[in-house]
């Protein structure tokens, strides 16, 4: 029988890979042609892009959604993008350039058993997820399925990378960790640092220290930003509310067809870093743009 434990640390572990897949949308240069169609630069496009499966909603609603970005960030862009394009037309761009992306990366066709093989598991995993309070899964699960077995693959790792994410946001709310604060204890963790974050989320000098002070109230980090003893543990706690709320898809697929799934996409996330089509570190190096 499939236990909690089994189940969580698959969780945790198809964390990453399914990210190195999906992140494709981010880090390959065909997405740079958004630019080429009207978008000032790629977090323009981005801000375009990612929030559109919700439609051509506000800023307050990006901001709410994705959690972590600076309100001023987003609003730069939000909802001046929906002029550019609609969320209908820059969403069938994207998955043009994703596809286009995709049959470049992986054109000697070596994987493309694996790609077919990951695709059938991932959408298995998240064909008939609840997504509860978790709204660009459900945005992005409302979409229809595409044909080929490479953006059916990226479809499914999408929807699962952002199932993660609001889970995430979910367990931060309830913990009291607000979007800056969430950074504050990633640089703790030794995932970038005030100056690198704060270029790619928006946050000031005076919204990055007020966040440390809060968390310093709480004895989660001392004055420095670093983590006390507790603070070490309460990281942690949050980590594993993420895993158990995030456990549905390695659920619907057992552990032994999700370990199958994290040994494929470990196969591709592989060939995606050693190729340095997608990094395998955050903050990454090339995102500051």
């Amino acid at each position: 029988m499939d236990t909690t434990e089994d189940l969580v640390g698959l969780t945790r572990r198809l964390a990453r890979v399914v990210e190195l897949v999906h992140g494709v949308n981010y880090y390959a240069p065909e997405i740079n042609r958004l630019v080429d169609d009207g978008f000032r630069g790629w977090w323009h496009a981005y801000l375009a892009y990612r929030p559109a499966p919700m439609g051509p909603v506000g800023p307050s609603v990006v901001t709410a959604a994705f959690y972590n970005f600076a309100p001023r960030m987003v609003a730069r862009a939000v909802p001046g993008v929906w002029e550019i394009m609609s969320p209908a037309e820059v969403l069938a761009r994207r998955d043009e350039l994703v596809a286009e992306a995709l049959a470049r990366i992986f054109a000697d066709g070596r994987q493309r058993e694996t790609i077919a093989e990951a695709a059938d598991l991932a959408q298995v995993a998240v064909g008939e997820l609840d997504p509860g309070a978790r709204v660009l899964a459900a945005a992005l699960s409302d979409r229809p399925w595409p044909a080929t077995p490479a953006m059916r693959l990226w479809h499914a790792c999408t929807i699962w990378r952002e199932y993660r994410g609001d889970s995430h946001n979910i367990a931060l709310a309830a913990a009291q960790i607000d979007g800056a604060a969430s950074h504050v204890l990633m640089a703790a963790h030794g995932h970038g640092n005030q100056e690198t974050i704060s270029a790619i989320r928006g946050w000031n000098a005076a919204e990055w220290h007020g966040a440390v002070a809060r968390l310093d109230r709480r004895g989660i980090v001392d004055g420095d930003g670093r983590f006390t003893e507790n603070g070490r543990a309460f990281r942690s706690g949050l980590e594993r509310t993420t895993d158990e709320l995030s456990i549905a898809p390695a659920r619907n697929l057992g552990v032994a067809r999700a370990s199958r799934l994290n040994e494929l996409l470990g196969e591709l996330g592989r060939h995606l870093t050693e190729s340095g089509e997608v990094p395998g570190v955050w903050p990454p190096p090339s995102v500051q743009r």
